[in-house]
Parts: C-alpha cells; structure tokens; sequence
C-alpha cells in the first residue's frame, strides 16, 4: 500500500507541475502576444528609440551647421542607385546631412501606373502620416497617389491607381522603399521632430544633378513618354543642390 501511494503522489505531483508549466508558458505566451497586439502611439516609439536617433542625428546637424530639429526636410529617394539622401535646412536652402542605402524597392525605372505594378512612385510627395505599428516595424506613408497622379491617371483613363506606399524598416518591400530598421527610426524620429507639414519627399527614377535626360534603355509604357519626361522634369528642378561625394 505504501510503495502504491507513493506512486500514486508522484504522479500527481508530476500532474501539478505539468500543469503548473503549461499555465506559466501560456501566460507567457498570451503576454507576448497581447504586447505585439497592443497599438502604440508615435510618443511610444519615440520614448523607445528617438533618444538614440537624436544622438545619431547631433554630429551630422553640428556638422552641417544647423539646429536640431531644423525648420524642413527634403527627403530624395533615388531609384536607380538604390540610395535615399536626407537634407535639412532652418531656410529656404537645405544642405545635405547623410545617405543611406536602399535595402529594397521593386520594380523598375518609371512612375507607378496602377496598383500591383510593384512599381516605386516617381514625383513629389508629402508625409501623410507616421505609423509606429508598422509590420515593417515603423513607417512613413506617402501621399501617392497626388494631385499630378490622380489628374493623370483620369486623362490616361486609368483606375485603381493603387496606394500604402510606405518608406520603413526591415529590407524587403513591394512598391515601397525598405532603409532596415536603424534607419527608419532615424528618419521617423527626424520627420516626428520636425513635423510632417514641413517634410518633402522626392522620389526620382535617376539622379538628374549628375546626367542630363531619361536612360537611353529606358522603355515607358505606350502613352506615358511626354507626361513622363515633363514629371522627370520637374522632378529635377526640385531636387536640392549637388550632395556631398
């Protein structure tokens, strides 16, 4: 009788304990994922890393010569080389404060025709809004499609124009511009500062500071070639002055 209660306790014990363990890792569980559930605001994320993002920003704006937070940003993402380049001013000229590389952006040279094209706009654009819940851990939106996009698209005849065109972390994107996660957060913590009201965001196909004319292997889809070559010229008048080498 003894040696059967002793088994007997032991499997229960084992029964609790099992138990006990399965509690714990589902409260574990259940936290992590009510945490990733849980929507943040735009202060959240900046509480969690706008601190080192301005320690990152300090050196390039000293060294620019102008204060942090400045008065407006121009943002140039260019395509072809897969770089996006932040300048800053506290006046009507901006100066060049750093690049970054482009981790990944689909797509081709040419503007973005229509949803699921997975092509990255070309134009001039505002920051819409900030997205600290981002699943490409933060973004910016873009307002694509604009003024110029939609009034094109109605000439052209053309609908579902497509939309959610982000700038965000992470290194893989379809239609958006991927910078990884240091970067995003650099360039959320900067636009958060300065205020998106006073952010500009140029999207161009080539760098026209430094060749003149669209590529010679460039192949636009039939119809598009004038009002391309007029967006790509007023692309290149907007674009601030030559960047540091």
């Amino acid at each position: 009788m003894n040696r059967r209660k002793i088994i007997v306790l032991g499997a229960l014990s084992v029964a609790l304990v099992s138990a006990w363990l399965f509690r714990e890792r589902m409260g574990l569980g259940w936290n992590m994922a009510r945490q990733r559930l849980a929507k943040r605001t735009v202060n959240d994320r900046l509480e969690e890393f706008g601190a080192a993002a301005r320690q990152r920003w300090a050196p390039l704006f000293k060294a620019g010569g102008i204060s942090y937070p400045p008065k407006r940003v121009v943002l140039v993402a260019l395509k072809d080389q897969r770089v996006f380049e932040v300048y800053a001013g506290d006046g009507a000229r901006v100066s060049f404060i750093r690049r970054y590389p482009i981790l990944a952006a689909s797509g081709g040279l040419g503007p973005k025709l229509r949803e699921g094209d997975n092509q990255v706009p070309e134009g001039i654009y505002e920051i819409e809004s900030l997205n600290p819940n981002s699943a490409y851990h933060v973004s910016l939106r873009l307002n694509y499609p604009n003024a110029f996009d939609r009034a094109q698209a109605a000439k052209d005849g053309r609908t579902k124009l497509g939309g959610d065109i982000m700038i965000h972390g992470k290194s893989v994107s379809v239609g958006c511009i991927a910078l990884g996660d240091e970067a995003a957060e650099d360039v959320f913590t900067l636009v958060a500062d300065v205020g998106i009201g006073n952010v500009k965001v140029i999207c161009s196909p080539v760098d026209f500071r430094k060749q003149a004319g669209p590529p010679r292997d460039f192949q636009p889809s039939p119809g598009t070639f004038e009002w391309t070559m007029a967006l790509w010229q007023e692309i290149s008048s907007q674009l601030p002055g030559s960047p540091a080498p």
